[in-house]
């Protein structure tokens, strides 16, 4: 069935396709594999009631609805651990359209909402798809000119990590540079490219857009060569200065594992805290590997009392994304720490 014949949902994660009318539904042959596109029917409605098209719109979701997604894993601590579907009990994962099966739920969520997948979207000649197929090309790295780059972690999820990075890419597009702005891991979704964007980011680029619809149990190498892919398509576009978000926590094993990549590769780090401790323990963690660590941000910026026990634990300046968007990011740059 051509696509152009069924009233569809098109979600986040195929924004990345071009001509999105010239696709049809086929059969759901072989075995599910993260970044396959398929066609699902929207079963009982649970968590997510509605779903993010490609250009930020949330679209409510109804019972029967037909909605294109891509099969993925998720990792999220406060929310859902999810895998790539192995049996029929078929999830919505996220509002973004990463389609599997939910293995585990923080119970402060409801129950998944339940889909039907009916079949593979597959090309003119019945082809089935990939977000693989429409990943960007990766760049390559000689003869780009140099650009700093600045790497913004965090303890957890809802640290505050995307309030931070979109604070800094403020910052200096403000100071006159033009800044990519880039997200290296997590799960299908657009709320942050479109922070960094509504920061004034002069260029972005995801994961997504090299062909994942999540990063959570790709081959780790595939990572690495992602966050270095990410960099300099934000450099040839002609970045000045790069943010980069990787997401989750310090304890998860692709963040662990590329923080130790981050020596060299960034000038600068900031790390996203939600209390004291855990800012002592994170920076303890980021200067073990090497990292740049220069300031502490995220939530625990809302307390007066935290931000005094943070610094005094971890002896760096500890900073409100305020006050990061209003110009103390560009001090991140500087030789000596000299955010205040």
């Amino acid at each position: 069935m051509a696509i152009r014949d069924a009233r569809v949902k098109w979600t986040y994660v195929t924004r990345t396709i071009p001509e999105r009318g010239r696709a049809s539904i086929g059969p759901h042959a072989g075995r599910p594999r993260a970044g396959d596109l398929v066609v699902a029917r929207v079963g009982r409605i649970g968590e997510h009631g509605a779903a993010e098209d490609p250009y930020g719109r949330r679209m409510r979701l109804y019972q029967g609805d037909l909605l294109v997604g891509a099969y993925g894993n998720r990792y999220a601590t406060d929310f859902y651990e999810g895998y790539v579907p192995e049996g029929p009990d078929t999830h919505l994962l996220t509002a973004g359209g990463l389609i599997g099966t939910v293995a585990a739920a923080h119970d402060a969520h409801e129950r998944p909402t339940e889909l039907e997948v009916i079949g593979r979207l597959v090309d003119g000649a019945d082809r089935p798809l990939s977000l693989e197929d429409f990943g960007r090309a990766f760049p390559t790295a000689a003869g780009l000119p140099h650009a700093h780059v600045v790497a913004v972690l965090g303890t957890s999820m809802n640290a505050g990590k995307t309030t931070t990075a979109a604070a800094i890419v403020r910052a200096f597009t403000r100071a006159g540079f033009p800044v990519g702005a880039g997200k290296v891991t997590g799960s299908g979704s657009g709320k942050d490219r479109w922070s960094y964007a509504d920061a004034g980011a002069h260029a972005l680029a995801d994961f997504l857009d090299f062909g994942m619809a999540s990063t959570f149990g790709y081959p780790l190498d595939r990572l690495g060569t992602t966050m270095l892919a990410i960099r300099d398509a934000l450099i040839l576009d002609g970045s000045e200065v790069v943010v980069l978000e990787i997401a989750d926590g310090l304890l998860q094993s692709e963040t662990a594992w590329l923080l130790e990549r981050l020596p060299g590769f960034v000038d600068a780090v900031v790390f996203a805290a939600t209390d004291a401790l855990s800012a002592r323990s994170g920076v303890e963690i980021l200067r073990a590997a090497g990292a740049p660590v220069r300031a502490v941000s995220g939530l625990l910026t809302r307390s007066p009392l935290a931000v005094r026990e943070a610094e005094a634990a971890t002896g760096l300046p500890v900073v409100k994304p305020s006050v990061l968007a209003d110009g103390a990011a560009v001090d991140l740059l500087a030789p000596e720490p000299a955010l205040a």
